[in-house]
């Protein structure tokens, strides 16, 4: 199976050599309307279908790395390395994106699948969908350079082969796990899509917006998985990694959110081209850097350049991403200088108070965040390459910068709604504004007067002032996309005399796109609803022995047992720990901590009983060495399950915005309908 493998990523390599260097002379000469002794069409169809071989050769070279996982088969280098014999069937399958070389091949299988899945629908556009697949092409190259030459998955292990492998890492070892990688790697990959068309735009000088019609889903639905993978992580995070926090501005955590940042950008930015034929040069830019710097996020992960604890060990690939990235910016740059005249603006911006300087200023801000969070993450490889040693910033540096930006973010996805195109009137202003800001100044209030006072003790940790300001702007976005949706659904309700409720449902089938992205942007809301608990996080920690307690809040903890047990993959040490609140006892957590023969590495399983108002979260931290005793800790984290609330919600929005508009659906059915009987027709006229 290694030899199978090992053929298998050769024939992809060669399949994608063919589709670039072909398919680039096919589009070549149909550009300069030249032809050889093969037309030109023809070329590029045989570039097409070898680009469709290339994902059945890399899905082989996948499926044969699993089946090594699952038969164990430790002559494999990697296997050895990331897998046992007793570990459990569904981390074997992940073993495939545990380590560096299996990560890469995902890369490239995940790739492949999304150009199969664009080839097979090349007749959207066949010449855009033609430059967009050998774009594809060169970039599949690279990543099949890699895995044949820099870090080949199907090495051998030399001299005698062990009985059993060293085992997965156990922080892996966790349901999530199997979800959160994928998810994430199918939103890193997934913006070669848009880029690839962009790119392929530019360089064929495509008229008009067609590019961005055709792609929009592309992007929407790979910004999707990127937000699904980012919150796994943060869950996984949260579940495992036992220091009570959900983000903590890990290197590898802020590679996966720029990419997010700029392609949040982007999708924002993209209906100024389309309602006003501006911002085209935004646009290029915004997609290209969105690709690159999902480049550079795997570079980060993958090269060992930054400490993190998701991070693999230091390697000699590095080198090759760099020059790709030189590579792939040296061709953005080319074309842009080229083809610059091609993007010239239709419209200037007219009023700065207007629905397109609210897209502006969303660009500047979701633009000065990425900034940050690259200078931050950087600064470590920056420092030590100019003076010789790492200088690194922590969590302080960001939230100083990063909650004030979120904070205006939140703003500006409230405000931006209530402004009209091209320029609004005082009067409409007026009209719009004033319910929105007296709900976020009430909300104010109300939090004072319930006891909030944020300037008596203000900190950059606390942030108290930061929560308050962020449940005011909650409170202000929620009313102005409900009178966006009431405003509406009023309309319909006089004119169909359906309830409001239908009403509501009726207006976001009328145009989902629109009022998809309110529904995201209340899931948004309720995200930074539970981020601005965070500001007061309670936590306590104490040896409990038998029948001893500790409270915390309205919690009392009590410890009935603390034991171990084993098996196959693992040892473990629990307590079991009755939970009381107001005397009545309401549940039992069972802390624990893990010990993995394999890897002779432990793990921490937390404990956490959720309810909409905190999080009792509990740690088992170990045994004093003179007493014998666990030691628990304990957090009670306010509000964080409206965090996983909000993805849902996001998650929600987003497919209603994938889905057809209800006139466009039934359109598309009239002409469904139209072509079903036109034979009968003709057979009925002959």
């Amino acid at each position: 199976m290694p030899a199978f493998g090992s053929f298998a990523l050769l024939l992809a390599l060669a399949l994608s050599a063919y589709t670039l260097v072909v398919g680039a002379i096919a589009l070549r000469q149909i550009a300069t309307s030249a032809s050889g002794r093969v037309a030109p069409e023809k070329l590029a169809e045989t570039a097409r279908r070898a680009g469709i071989g290339s994902f059945f050769a890399v899905t082989a070279a996948a499926f044969a790395l699993v089946w090594a996982a699952f038969t164990n088969d430790f002559s494999v280098s990697y296997i050895l390395h990331h897998s046992n014999r007793a570990l459990p069937g569904p981390y074997k399958f992940a073993a495939l994106w545990s380590g560096q070389e299996g990560s890469l091949l995902l890369w490239a299988w995940l790739l492949a699948a999304y150009g199969f899945v664009l080839r097979l629908r090349h007749k959207v556009d066949v010449k855009l969908t033609a430059y967009a697949s050998t774009i594809l092409a060169g970039i599949q190259l690279f990543f099949l350079a890699l895995l044949n030459f820099a870090a080949p998955p199907f090495a051998l292990v030399s001299g005698q082969v062990p009985a059993d492998g060293f085992g997965l890492n156990p922080l892996l070892q966790y349901p999530e796990m199997v979800i959160h990688p994928p998810m994430l790697y199918l939103g890193y990959v997934g913006f070669s899509v848009p880029f690839a068309f962009a790119l392929g735009a530019l360089m064929m000088r495509y008229p008009g917006e067609k590019w961005i019609h055709i792609t929009r889903r592309w992007t929407m639905v790979t910004w999707l998985f990127l937000t699904c993978g980012i919150f796994l992580g943060a869950h996984w995070a949260y579940s495992v990694l036992g220091w009570g926090g959900y983000w903590g501005w890990d290197p590898v955590e802020n590679a996966s959110l720029m990419p997010w940042l700029t392609g949040t950008a982007f999708l924002h930015s993209v209906m100024m081209q389309e309602k006003r034929g501006m911002m085209k040069n935004w646009n290029v830019w915004l997609i290209f850097s969105t690709f690159m710097l999902s480049i550079l996020g795997t570079l980060l992960t993958r090269s060992g350049l930054v400490s993190s604890v998701h991070a693999f060990a230091e390697s000699s690939i590095g080198t090759w991403f760099w020059a790709f990235l030189i590579i792939v910016m040296s061709v953005c740059l080319f074309t842009f200088v080229l083809q610059r005249d091609h993007l010239k603006s239709e419209n200037k911006l007219e009023s700065l108070v207007s629905r397109e300087s609210s897209f502006l200023f969303n660009n500047l801000v979701l633009l000065a965040a990425c900034f940050t969070v690259l200078w931050g993450t950087l600064l470590p490889v920056i420092s030590e390459y100019v003076q010789g040693n790492k200088i690194t910033v922590g969590p302080p540096f960001y939230n100083r910068v990063a909650v004030p930006i979120g904070i205006f973010l939140l703003f500006l996805t409230g405000i931006g709604p209530l402004l009209a195109w091209r320029s609004s009137s005082f009067k409409s202003i007026r009209k719009n504004f004033i319910l929105p800001l007296a709900a976020g100044l009430a909300t104010a209030l109300i939090l004072i007067a319930c006891g909030e006072r944020p300037w008596h003790n203000f900190s950059e940790e606390q942030g108290a002032f930061y929560s308050l300001m962020a449940w005011s702007m909650a409170a202000l976005v929620t009313t102005a996309i409900s009178a966006e949706f009431l405003r509406g659904a009023g309309v319909i309700s006089r004119h169909t005399g359906k309830n409001i409720f239908a009403s509501m449902v009726q207006l976001t089938r009328r145009n989902t796109r629109r009022y998809g992205g309110y529904i995201v942007h209340f899931g948004v809301v309720v995200i930074f609803i539970g981020l601005a608990g965070s500001a007061f996080n309670q936590n306590k920690e104490q040896e409990l022995g038998f029948k001893q307690s500790m409270t915390l809040g309205p919690y009392r903890l009590e410890c009935q047992s603390y034991t171990q047990d084993s098996n196959l993959n693992y040892d473990t040490e629990y307590a079991l720990l009755d939970v009381y609140r107001a005397g009545k006892k309401i549940t039992q957590l069972s802390p624990e901590r893990r010990f993995y023969q394999a890897s002779q590495t432990t793990s921490t399983i937390v404990a956490n009983h959720s309810t909409l108002a905190w999080d009792l979260y509990v740690i088992y931290a170990g045994k004093d060495p003179d007493t014998g005793q666990p030691i628990i800790k304990v957090f009670l984290n306010p509000l964080v399950a409206w965090i996983w609330i909000g993805v849902i919600i996001v998650i929600f929005g987003t497919a209603v915005a994938l889905m057809p508009n209800m006139s466009a659906a039934l359109a598309a059915g009239r002409t469904q309908r139209a072509e079903q009987s036109e034979p009968a027709i003709t057979a009925g006229a002959d």
